[in-house]
């Protein structure tokens, strides 16, 4: 499968090294395109047979999926630029761009104008742990066939886990999924602050934050169970664990998160 993606920033060049780290599609086939020769070397640098081109688009005739990886603002204008590029029977057309509806997308195609029909078109929301294989993607989709919708969450499992939702919950999906990961981040951050302070050196603490961290995410995950059964077997009556516990409490931690979420909408 020939792939072309159109953005090497930080979400399109995460997608790029996630793939070539796996075997489903040959680095060979990929080819990233950007505005700045910086990242596009970058990739190269982390595998030569990656194809680069800067600001060329003529990777997307013959591409196969076209994944679009840039700034919301510039979807519209990107969409124009590739339209007549495209070779058909069309290629599935895949954005990242956040808060761009697939109606969106749709009318941006046909806009460009001519008498094909319209693509296969998904949105998608991954985040950046993409590069480890380790995303939770979600994706929505209209007009694409089942074997389409298939292809997509077979590629993007691969790359961590994927889940086909409506439209409609992309935008809480994304608070969770896409901004979450800055808010874990911001909460390692923390816990490696305080480590330092109780006497650990940074990187120490921040490697029992993120393996404890590690920890309690495949713990639920194996167990599904709901997070607080879990705390009742680490928290005893009149220990350190409730304290702290309280002290979260106290200091609006469970608000915070729950107020960070819905501003992230």
């Amino acid at each position: 499968m020939k792939l072309t993606i159109i953005g090497g920033g930080n979400m399109g060049s995460a997608i790029a090294r996630g793939l070539v780290t796996g075997n489903t599609i040959a680095p060979s086939d990929i080819t990233v395109i950007d505005v700045q020769e910086a990242p596009l070397k970058a990739l190269q640098a982390l595998h030569p047979d990656i194809r680069t081109a800067l600001n060329d688009y003529s990777s997307v005739s013959g591409a196969d999926m076209i994944i679009l990886a840039v700034k919301p603002w510039s979807i519209h204008d990107t969409i124009v630029d590739i339209k007549f590029r495209i070779d058909y029977p069309a290629p599935i057309v895949v954005s990242i761009a956040a808060g761009v509806s697939i109606d969106q997308l749709n009318e941006s195609l046909l806009k460009a104008g001519d008498e094909h029909p319209l693509p296969a078109v998904f949105r998608l929301i991954p985040n950046t742990a993409i590069a480890v294989r380790q995303s939770m993607t979600l994706m929505a989709t209209k007009n694409a066939t089942p074997e389409q919708q298939h292809l997509l969450l077979n590629l993007f499992n691969q790359l961590g886990n994927a889940l086909l939702v409506d439209e409609s919950k992309m935008a809480a999906g994304t608070a969770i999924t896409s901004c979450g990961i800055a808010y874990l981040f911001r909460y390692i951050r923390a816990v490696t602050l305080a480590g330092v302070e109780m006497g650990f050196y940074p990187k120490e603490a921040q490697n029992l934050a993120v393996k404890t961290m590690l920890g309690a995410a495949a713990l639920l995950d194996a167990t599904k169970e709901n997070p607080e059964i879990e705390i009742d077997k680490v928290t005893t009556p009149g220990g350190i664990t409730i304290k702290g516990l309280n002290e979260l409490e106290a200091n609006g931690f469970s608000d915070a998160i729950i107020r960070a979420m819905r501003a992230s909408r």
